[in-house]
């Protein structure tokens, strides 16, 4: 039976993650601090013989506090939304890194096969469109959303250093926009936001004019991409990613297809024809992206891999799940 380590197991997509490894035979060990993570994302698996949750911070870890070998590691531990992030700035940051490094030590120790959990957002503000993966991205380092911007480039960079220098055999995944069932209704986030707003009949948020663009993908479609990565050989991805001349496996995991907010917003209320809510218009936050697309080809070339929920199908299961856990409880 292989072993894996899921930090950030409790959290919306690391509690997935885990049902997934789970389901497929999995020992899986999850490390959650529970800060935007919650026990009852692990409600459906916890009584699982193979699986063992351990609440602790990432920041306070070392290897030999969780006990291996392992064969895979999957790095998610950090708060993703714009709410969370921005309320602790410098813990943030040091999740990012201190979290890559303790399960880049961990890989290293094990000979395991590690995915890191990155982020469209170390691209910034792009000015490439869309945006694929040899660009370097245009972010503010000193602005509100640096710490987490910034904190998954350093990430990065230390996950290429260990490839280098540790042979580790590492990949990265910028992960795009995603939803669905287990989100946090209080994320800040553009679905989860307007999904919330609409069920409890409040007006709908848009900052700016809403005609800033985003890509969705629905949660499934990326573990299955997380899934595709790590069953590819370390030999394969080396030589793979020195062809496409980029220094390090990372690839964008995302849904192409791109909608204004004003658009989801609107798809929202027509999902939900019962709501009174109405579009209200706010002004637009610091650094906020004005445009965020992926090109996927390098995904699509080298895992097969591509986006199958429609936004609308999507949608309708998050609503559902939303309705049930946050509003008719």
């Amino acid at each position: 039976m292989k072993k894996a380590l899921v930090t950030g197991g409790a959290g919306f997509l690391g509690s997935h993650l885990c049902e997934r490894l789970l389901g497929e035979g999995y020992e899986v060990v999850a490390v959650d601090n529970l800060y935007t993570g919650t026990r009852e994302n692990l409600t459906a698996f916890a009584a699982n013989p193979g699986f063992t949750f351990v609440e602790a911070d990432v920041t306070e870890l070392a290897p030999g506090d969780l006990t291996g070998p392992f064969d895979e590691v999957y790095a998610l531990a950090c708060p993703a939304s714009p709410a969370h992030y921005q309320a602790r700035p410098i813990f943030t940051t040091l999740t990012s890194i201190q979290g890559i490094l303790l399960c880049l030590d961990i890989a290293r120790r094990d000979g395991a096969r590690l995915l890191h959990a990155s982020t469209s957002e170390i691209y910034g503000d792009p000015l490439v469109h869309p945006q694929e993966e040899h660009n370097w991205g245009n972010v503010n380092t000193i602005g509100i959303r640096s710490c987490y911007d910034e904190g998954k480039r350093v990430a990065e960079t230390l996950v290429a250093d260990y490839i280098r220098v540790y042979d580790v055999d590492a990949r990265m995944v910028r992960i795009f926009n995603t939803y669905g069932p287990k989100m946090h209704p209080q994320d800040g986030r553009v679905i989860s936001n307007f999904v919330m707003q609409a069920l409890r009949n409040e007006d709908i948020t848009i900052y700016g004019d809403g005609s800033q663009t985003r890509s969705f993908q629905y949660f499934e479609d990326l573990i299955t991409a997380f899934r595709k990565y790590m069953a590819v050989e370390k030999s394969v991805i080396r030589s793979f990613f020195t062809a496409h001349g980029l220094g390090a496996p990372v690839i964008n995991t995302g849904n192409p297809g791109e909608y204004t907010i004003r658009a989801l917003a609107e798809k929202t209320l027509e999902l939900l024809p019962e709501s009174t809510s109405k579009l209200v218009f706010k002004p637009l936050p610091g650094d906020d992206p004005k445009k965020r697309k992926p090109d996927i080809t390098l995904a699509k070339e080298l895992l097969d891999w591509e986006p199958k929920v429609p936004l609308a199908e999507g949608l309708v299961k998050t609503i559902a799940y939303c309705r049930d856990r946050h509003i008719n409880r």
